[in-house]
């Protein structure tokens, strides 16, 4: 989520401290997975996003310091996407890339990692970004099937293979799906989003018009040409994809059509207030403000204080995190005006408050644009960039929760044009 303050006479600028700046920011269209790059692999997405970078900076391939890319469920042949990447998008083979994984904050990560490494004198000049490709994932053989398959590599006899390929059952056969489930849990989003939603308050109602909100901004904003983060992208064998194609306005009405997804029958939790799984990716070019002033760059936006959290709620509900629903988002913002989980979980006396909706998502969100997991990070640092410039303010907020109960944070603040 992404909210924008408007200006003010101070800056969060430290004596003795260096200034990093967001130069760049570019991400590919957010496509419903499944339809216009079901025939690509993850490292394609990722290359077509740094070649973007590239385009828009003009940027030598040999100028960048290092390379940080984000992702979730990793494609075995590319483990290190970010290498495949970079060396896919021309980058100088003596560029060191590295790949961290942090479910949903994976390219926010990506990010801090770049900012330290900056930060602490090491570069001056990172790109970091984020990829994710649900439209093939990797789905396994059964764990007997997987024990005998390693057994017959090793086997050295015929009558050793023969006994081996003679012990398998039709159990052998069953594929083991990617987990869509936390793993120290075993609880799905979806339940854990109903769950919040009950124990706050929130109804079925106030999700859908959350989601309808949503989807309603975020066409206002495609239809402005606001999202100019977007680079089109040629897909081998098919069209040019230009832009992001799970916007889709409903009515209340016809969402509330639709029965709950996960708890039933008195869930609240929908496929019309939940993202849905989504391909893409995004990059950005991080550089400290002496380097990028002196390279001839226009800074979009200084990078501020960034955090990493880690909580807990009513027995570990909020660390199922996979895919962003509205019960979450509603959930998180009552308990934002909730003096007890003030008191509870913060440490605080009273409530924080909830930020004022006139500057929340204003382009939209996850749940409309999509939430390729290892990508949403970049993309929204570069849309709070984008709507301080667009709306002059001063301060924007990006905060995003991950599985496992953790969370991350970014203070980003306009630059002076």
């Amino acid at each position: 989520m992404a909210a924008i303050q408007t200006k003010s006479k101070k800056t969060l600028a430290r004596p003795g401290v260096k200034n990093i700046v967001l130069v760049e920011g570019v991400r590919t269209p957010f496509l419903l997975s499944g339809t216009a790059y079901a025939d690509l692999m993850p490292h394609d997405l990722a290359r077509a996003a740094l070649q973007g970078l590239l385009n828009k900076t003009a940027i030598s391939k040999d100028a960048v310091d290092y390379i940080i890319y984000g992702t979730v469920i990793q494609e075995v042949k590319t483990s290190n996407v970010a290498r495949e990447a970079a060396l896919g998008a021309g980058f100088s083979d003596k560029i060191p890339a590295h790949t961290v994984t942090m479910a949903c904050i994976s390219s926010n990560q990506a990010m801090t990692s770049a900012v330290g490494l900056i930060a602490a004198g090491q570069c001056d000049a990172v790109v970091a970004g984020g990829v994710e490709f649900m439209s093939d994932v990797p789905i396994r053989h059964s764990r007997k099937m997987r024990k005998t398959m390693l057994s017959l590599n090793k086997a050295k006899t015929l009558g050793q293979r023969l006994s081996l390929i003679g012990s398998i059952r039709m159990a052998h056969l069953s594929p083991e799906l990617p987990a869509v489930a936390e793993f120290s849990t075993a609880e799905t989003m979806g339940h854990s989003a109903d769950r919040l939603a009950a124990a706050f308050g929130v109804s079925r109602v106030e999700q859908d018009e959350f989601a309808l909100r949503s989807h309603s901004l975020a066409k206002k904003a495609q239809d402005a040409g606001l999202l100019e983060d977007i680079i089109s992208f040629k897909v081998p064998g098919r069209d040019i994809v230009s832009k992001d194609n799970g916007i889709r306005p409903s009515s209340m009405e016809q969402m509330a059509k639709l029965k709950p997804a996960f708890v039933k029958p008195h869930g609240t939790v929908t496929a019309a207030n939940s993202s849905f799984l989504t391909d893409g990716a995004s990059a950005v070019l991080i550089m400290s403000e002496e380097k990028a002033l002196a390279m001839g760059y226009k800074p979009k936006a200084y990078l501020r204080y960034r955090t990493h959290l880690c909580w807990s709620l009513f027995g570990n509900a909020e660390k199922s995190v996979l895919r962003l629903v509205c019960g979450q988002i509603m959930a998180n913002l009552k308990a934002m005006d909730s003096d007890w989980f003030a008191q509870t979980y913060m440490g605080r006396k009273s409530k924080v408050g909830v930020p004022p909706m006139e500057k929340f998502n204003l382009w939209g969100g996850s749940l409309s644009l999509g939430h390729p997991f290892g990508a949403t990070g970049c993309r929204l640092v570069t849309t709070v960039a984008h709507r301080l410039k667009k709306e002059g303010g001063q301060y924007g907020l990006v905060a995003a929760c991950a599985a496992g109960g953790q969370g991350h944070a970014m203070v980003i603040e306009a630059y002076p044009q």
